[in-house]
């Protein structure tokens, strides 16, 4: 088991196994504080990536995994620079601590608004209500300018039946006069060319009128005329529907698309409001920001130990290999 965590410790720190394991106990236990170290950070960066994922970017569970090990990967990594230095200068540790400082800020936020849950909810009530309040008016304004145009139209076609309706009580009905012909023969008394009497044929056209009573066509515009004033109204009605329920509509789909930089600004609010959260925010701050300066800490109050001496012989070594072989070829 102890040969299995050392591995493991290997693994995490970049250290290599078949030197170390040649090297004294002082090289090991520095393996097991580093690979300690590096678990805490990468344990607490592994729940911020999957909660950040979960909350925000509304990953399923192996995409929330998957979050959360790119997190440790990218840990890892940044704590491999501290480790592997065998003389890490000025530069790399102050670049190190700046970088400690941004990401114990992060995870602070990221962390403080999944304890701060329910006081950023009753915190986004007022937030999101001063923003409706912003946007209201131009949506209210537009529904204003519809519903005064679906007045106007009904009030147009309204006049146009009570027009129709004056005429139809009038002339309910309508005299619709058509002509009919008949054509008949008869014989009349005529002469033949010779003189003679004689009876002939002759086409005679009767022509008759008929008088008819038909309902007044305005009728049946009259019927569709109303069937599109009531249309009209049910438009009316719901739109006015639309106005009256125009605010609390606005608030349940801002609360619903709540992103996280709303809540960052609502937090920001919520600290600036109160000193008991902003002293809460900071202890976080730097809760974080001194589990991620632990590895720096431990390499910059440790002596070299006879693992980086070797690395460093073998590195030496090779040099005065390489630089013999250079004369040798000259």
């Amino acid at each position: 088991m102890k040969h299995l965590w050392i591995r493991f410790g290997c693994f995490m720190t970049g250290y290599n196994y078949n030197i170390l394991r040649n090297c004294s106990e002082a090289a090991s236990k520095s393996v097991k504080k580093y690979t300690a170290a590096m678990l805490i950070v990468c344990i607490l960066w592994f729940f911020i990536g999957f909660t950040f994922a979960h909350r925000y970017l509304s990953l399923s569970l192996p995409g929330c995994i998957l979050a959360g090990v790119l997190s440790t990967v990218i840990i890892v990594q940044v704590e491999k620079q501290i480790i592997l230095s065998i003389n890490p200068n000025r530069w790399l540790l102050i670049f190190r601590s700046c970088l400690a400082f941004m990401m114990s800020i992060l995870g602070a936020v990221i962390i403080d608004q999944i304890l701060f849950e329910k006081d950023i909810e009753i915190e986004k009530i007022s937030y999101v209500s001063e923003r409706v309040d912003k946007i209201l008016p131009s949506k209210t304004e537009e529904l204003r300018k519809q519903i005064a145009a679906l007045d106007t139209t009904i009030d147009k076609k309204e006049e146009e039946q009570r027009n129709i309706r004056e005429d139809i009580a009038k002339h309910p009905t309508l005299i619709v006069v058509s002509t009919q012909t008949e054509s008949t023969w008869v014989q009349v008394q005529g002469k033949t060319p010779s003189g003679r009497d004689t009876t002939i044929p002759e086409k005679r056209t009767n022509v008759i009128v008929v008088r008819n009573e038909v309902p007044n066509p305005k009728i049946k515009i009259e019927q569709s005329l109303d069937s599109t004033i009531g249309t009209l109204r049910q438009q009316k009605t719901k739109k006015e529907g639309e106005l009256l329920h125009m605010k609390p509509a606005l608030e349940e789909e801002m609360k619903a698309n709540t992103g996280f930089l709303d809540e960052l600004t609502i937090m920001a609010r919520m600290l600036s409001a109160s000193y008991v959260a902003l002293g809460f925010w900071l202890l976080w701050i730097l809760f974080f920001l001194f589990i991620e300066m632990l590895v720096l800490f431990s390499k910059m109050g440790d002596r070299s130990n006879d693992y980086e001496k070797t690395v460093l012989h073998h590195r030496n070594l090779q040099i005065r290999r390489l630089d013999a072989l250079e004369k040798g070829f000259v």
